[in-house]
């Protein structure tokens, strides 16, 4: 409740419907309307009124700062979630480099200016190899 949020964050109830009408705070609401306020709530309270009170800002200085650090924290989710897929996509690129590699492995000319084949398909051709009359497996000619 706002007497308990105050007390916690040592200042006047007043100044507490001050921020929430300027947007620096934004307390739950029960069923009935009263104002609810969370452990970060009273966190946040505590830093304005150190903002105000030791380092001499006004309200304006305040809501800035919250800006500020809302968007650094939006620009630091976006980083993040840009590393996650940049190593995503150097994951792909190994993957994708390997294949090449081993499919590069896999080619061979198959005969001077010709195509290039996979050794596999390679294997699977048959071939026939005529010989004439008189020679004899095992002289070397083809």
């Amino acid at each position: 409740m706002i007497s308990v949020a105050a007390e916690l964050a040592d200042m006047h109830p007043q100044t507490l419907r001050m921020y929430e009408a300027r947007g620096l705070i934004e307390p739950k609401r029960s069923p009935k309307g009263t104002r609810l306020y969370s452990h970060e709530d009273v966190e946040r309270l505590r830093r304005i009124q150190e903002m105000t009170a030791q380092l001499g800002m006004n309200l304006a200085g305040v809501e800035r700062v919250f800006e500020l650090e809302g968007q650094l924290q939006s620009m630091a989710a976006k980083v993040a979630a840009l590393e996650r897929r940049a190593a995503q996509l150097k994951a792909e690129v190994q993957r994708l480099e390997q294949l090449r590699r081993e499919l590069r492995a896999e080619l061979v000319p198959y005969e001077r200016g010709g195509e290039l084949v996979r050794v596999s398909d390679l294997q699977k051709l048959a071939f026939r190899v005529h010989r004439r009359r008189g020679d004899r497996p095992d002289s070397g000619k083809i």
